[in-house]
């Protein structure tokens, strides 16, 4: 099983630090914050890792190399100089990821996710991981109904409560099939390559019962800002 890291974002919150560093490359308790996620991918099995960049991506073969030292081979998929988010850069980076179900993460969060737990092969489209609404979120991302139905929205009529996204998943290719048709005219959907973002087509597949879910109780946290660096900083270390 490949997986995607997200790591082309410019990282607006994070300034000034990701004004000469991305996030992913950002160190949190002794590691670079990706170097959590390249080991934790290696323990779980996965060999083939695709790095998506864009902001200061020189950066990240010259200190990833090609993943040996981390029990991965990394590919690198350029975007450009703008970032085309999370759909876009997926759609950017599938021919490297192959015809198969991939597991993509977010490149700026911390977690002890044991990511052996994800289904190799998703029931639906997707799978993905929820966690507990954080301060900085309190709103949620997706509603949860009395029998752990998902629903798209958090305030969505028959949600008994909301759970927040923790950027970490299993994607079927598919879920890109007709990502035009959902989109529509986005900001973004008509550059050539295309930037939009997977938000979209997640909420169609939920919408349709193709997407689903699993808890995650443990450690989690989107490393955002530079305060938040600094805490999660401190626990680790």
């Amino acid at each position: 099983m490949k997986a995607l890291v997200f790591s082309a974002g410019r990282g607006e919150r994070m300034r000034p630090l990701s004004d000469t560093t991305p996030k992913p490359l950002l160190s949190v308790g002794g590691k670079r914050l990706i170097e959590w996620h390249l080991e934790n991918l290696a323990r779980a099995g996965v060999r083939e890792v695709v790095i998506n960049t864009a902001h200061l991506a020189a950066q990240f073969p010259q200190a990833l190399g090609d993943g040996t030292r981390y029990g991965v081979h990394i590919e690198y998929s350029y975007e450009g100089e703008t970032p085309l988010e999370t759909g876009g850069g997926m759609l950017n980076a599938l021919p490297a990821l192959g015809g198969e179900p991939f597991i993509a993460v977010n490149g700026d969060i911390w977690s002890d996710f044991d990511f052996a737990s994800l289904p190799r092969e998703p029931e639906g489209l997707a799978h993905l991981v929820l966690v507990d609404n954080p301060p900085q979120h309190p709103r949620g991302d997706f509603g949860i109904g009395a029998d752990d139905t998902l629903f798209p929205f958090p305030d969505a009529p028959n949600a008994q409560r909301a759970l927040t996204f923790a950027g970490i998943g299993v994607y079927r290719p598919e879920i890109l099939d007709g990502w035009r048709e959902v989109i529509g005219d986005a900001s973004g959907a008509k550059e050539k390559p295309p930037r939009f973002s997977i938000t979209p087509l997640l909420r169609a597949g939920i919408s349709h019962s193709r997407v689903g879910w699993q808890y995650h109780h443990g450690a989690w946290s989107d490393i955002g800002t530079p305060k938040r660096l600094r805490e999660w900083d401190a626990k680790l270390l």
